[in-house]
């Protein structure tokens, strides 16, 4: 008996230097991420180029997580809509995500293929990430952190939340899936 109290004695105490560990990374990523402007980030394009933020200084930037299997994968063609529409104050940027329900299962150059081929995308995708958990994305964690943007704490409840940022690189505001990229909600930052 006493040697399976000192067993689950040891395993709780490595169990807790575990998460300790996890914590202390997760706070060295965050501390890694205070002070930025969303010009400080690169990511990995669908085509395994670079998405460098600082290109788009001067324009405001909608960043969506996108699935090519959701019942919100239509809002690609309002997303494409206002990239064209807006195209000298805004640029649109996707980011598929596999976080909800499994709706983005497929490989970077099959998202690219179906996003092109369905809905003409033409703005900048970036290659899967995730967009919740413990594998956030950086660009993600500092987009729904509050201690890092600014501006507020954002909950990604689903495929296709928004985040709008202005033209210094600062969070305007994020939108959840059910708004489209036409609303008003969000163009009324564009006119």
């Amino acid at each position: 008996m006493k040697k399976i109290f000192l067993l689950l004695l040891s395993f709780v105490a490595l169990f807790n230097s575990c998460t300790h560990k996890k914590s202390e990374l997760s706070k060295t990523k965050t501390k890694e991420l205070m002070g930025k402007t969303l010009y400080d980030f690169k990511v990995e394009s669908l085509d395994g180029k670079e998405i460098n933020f600082a290109d788009f200084k001067g324009k405001k930037i909608l960043i969506v997580n996108t699935a090519s299997e959701c019942g919100f994968t239509p809002q690609y063609t309002d997303l494409e809509k206002v990239s064209k529409e807006y195209e000298n104050k805004l640029v649109v940027v996707g980011f598929p995500a596999n976080n909800f329900g499994g709706q983005e299962p497929g490989s970077n150059a099959e998202i690219g293929s179906f996003c092109q081929k369905n809905f003409g995308v033409s703005f900048p995708m970036a290659a899967k990430v995730s967009v919740k958990g413990d594998d956030t994305a950086p660009i993600f964690k500092y987009l729904t952190e509050k201690d890092l943007n600014g501006v507020k704490n954002t909950t990604i409840l689903w495929n296709f939340t928004k985040f709008l940022v202005d033209e210094n690189g600062k969070l305007i505001d994020s939108f959840v899936s059910t708004t489209k990229p036409t609303d008003e909600a969000i163009t009324k930052y564009l006119k």
